[in-house]
């Protein structure tokens, strides 16, 4: 694999390798249990069912928050009891499990809004993190079933972060990765009271400040050119981007001109002199012609060329001719 890696970054293809940082923050099925302790504990009691700022409040959000808000919580010995009919195929508590803790993967999927994934879309992608945590909850292990929760939640909606809110598709551990560095800059610029530079970022996540640099570049959205410009929006952004393959109006109507007056000018000169400068400069097709290139299409010695374009060339030079092209020399 390491040869592969390497033949393609000598190919010019940029690598994104996974360093041991990343590879800690990859979620797999088989999260290890024993990390719960590190979750944020979460009070659903206290839980905001508001909708974020930012996001419309159309009728079907509106609708899901007031209808999980009525839904009655459970204490811990209520979830044992739950977590006991499961393993027994009580379907029936599977859904009492789940529906007592859909508050939770809204607080959850709040975090995620403005990340290119509607707020309903992420509470539907935490949902089903929340069922896949009620299949695998053991009230053996002692946690309180929101705590392990969260885990699985999160996972589903950054893997569904990764897989559709961007452009342009990233691993999903480098989702995780840049969250991490989200949090950190958030936290950094809290404690300083302005933006934290890479080398500050890099101290605080304990990685090289070149990583940090090349996080930071990979978590740039694109924009599309599209995008409306303006309250009324009847512009959009590819509107004021310049195209440099196409010419100023300008230069454009100068060129032209200066053609034209090129034209009138070697018009005064005999046909050979006029097809040699034509050739040697590319006057016709932009691809200039050495002596002997002109040479053979007269048939004639490259000295023979040279000598019939210094003559052409002394000829131009003549005030008579050379006032008409002066204005364009400047």
């Amino acid at each position: 694999m390491e040869k592969v890696l390497d033949f393609l970054e000598a190919s010019g293809v940029d690598v994104l390798r996974i360093s041991g940082n990343d590879e800690e923050l990859i979620l797999d099925d088989d999260a290890d249990i024993e990390k719960m302790d590190d979750e944020e504990e979460i009070e659903l009691d206290k839980i905001d069912l508001s909708v974020p700022e930012g996001v419309s409040i159309e009728d079907p959000v509106r609708m899901y928050l007031k209808e999980i808000g009525k839904v009655s919580l459970l204490t811990a010995d209520e979830e044992i009891e739950l977590a006991k009919r499961m393993e027994q195929g009580d379907e029936e508590a599977k859904k009492r499990l789940a529906e007592a803790n859909l508050r939770l993967v809204v607080s959850i999927a709040k975090r995620y809004v403005g990340r290119g994934m509607l707020f309903l879309d992420l509470i539907q992608e935490g949902n089903l993190g929340l069922i896949k945590a009620v299949e695998k909850f053991d009230y053996r292990k002692g946690y309180k079933f929101s705590t392990y929760a969260t885990w699985w939640i999160r996972q589903a909606i950054t893997r569904a972060i990764a897989d559709q809110a961007r452009t342009i598709r990233i691993p999903v551990h480098m989702v995780e990765t840049i969250n991490k560095l989200i949090r950190v800059s958030r936290q950094l610029l809290q404690e300083l009271g302005r933006e934290p530079t890479p080398e500050e970022i890099a101290e605080e996540m304990k990685m090289p400040v070149d990583r940090v640099r090349e996080i930071l570049k990979i978590s740039q959205e694109p924009v599309s050119l599209e995008t409306p410009i303006g309250e009324e929006e009847d512009s959009h952004l590819g509107d004021f981007i310049q195209d440099d393959n196409v010419p100023v109006p300008a230069d454009a109507a100068a060129f032209t001109l200066l053609k034209e007056q090129l034209i009138e000018v070697l018009g005064t000169l005999t046909e050979r002199e006029q097809k040699v400068l034509r050739l040697r400069f590319g006057l016709d097709d932009g691809r200039a012609r050495t002596l002997e290139e002109v040479g053979k299409e007269f048939n004639v010695t490259r000295e023979r060329i040279r000598q019939i374009e210094a003559k052409a060339l002394r000829k131009l030079r003549h005030p008579s001719r050379s006032r008409k092209l002066k204005d364009y020399l400047d």
